[in-house]
């Protein structure tokens, strides 16, 4: 405890360090996954191809990937870029199969009578496929969100400074309640951004709440958190 009061306001600034870093990632994996799931099911050949490329980048080892990423942007070895899009890579991975999903399992009967009211395919996909591939979706979002607060603390080792911090210098410096404090506050971080995002959830679909957790409890099942052994 008096380790925590002493080091009270780097903690404060490593936490919100990490809930930064693991923001912009999410966001953006949810955003490209839509489109590319969108895509996946105009044909059998391009839903392989996507559900393939998808699973292959979600193997990568974040390690080699960090290393990689500075020579592929352009950008310096120790720059949080490099993290934001790692992270990314990943998000999109496992967004990618579950917007696939999501849209593919629309009800061809609803949209065809879509069609017949005479919406337009752009008007359609958000008026009608989206919101009810809205359970999977978020559900999807959710698995994400977990993985990446999960992730950011593996760019410690990049020189990002977030909770991984803790956990580095408490393994190296022999201090065990560094270590827990780094862990705590990462699944408290994780638990408050699957809040946020239920809580989304109930808002945009409150005719769906039962079909929301059903969606996130299989997707728990599909994609396991990513671990990495190379992890601090």
């Amino acid at each position: 405890m008096n380790w925590i009061s002493s080091n009270i306001d780097l903690i404060l600034e490593l936490t919100i360090e990490h809930a930064r870093l693991s923001i912009i990632p999410i966001i953006l994996s949810f955003v490209l996954a839509i489109p590319l799931g969108w895509l996946a099911n105009r044909t059998r050949t391009l839903r392989a191809v996507i559900i393939a490329t998808g699973g292959l980048l979600y193997t990568i080892p974040s390690l080699p990937l960090f290393v990689i990423l500075p020579i592929v942007l352009g950008t310096r070895v120790l720059s949080d870029i490099n993290l934001v899009v790692a992270l990314t890579i990943y998000g999109v991975a496992v967004m990618m199969r579950s917007a696939t999903d999501a849209l593919g399992a629309v009800d061809k009967v609803t949209l065809d009578a879509a069609d017949a009211m005479g919406f337009s395919p752009w008007t359609r996909f958000w008026r009608v496929d989206v919101p009810l591939a809205g359970p999977v979706l978020l559900a999807g979002i959710r698995i994400v969100s977990v993985s990446t607060i999960a992730l950011v603390s593996v760019g410690v080792i990049i020189g990002s400074e977030n909770l991984g911090y803790l956990f580095q210098t408490g393994k190296q410096r022999e201090i065990l309640v560094a270590v827990v404090t780094g862990i705590v506050l990462t699944l408290i971080l994780a638990l408050i951004f699957d809040g946020i995002i239920l809580l989304i959830a109930r808002i945009v679909m409150p005719w769906n709440r039962t079909a929301t957790e059903a969606a996130f409890v299989r997707a728990s099942i599909k994609y396991p958190v990513k671990q990495d052994a190379g992890a601090p």
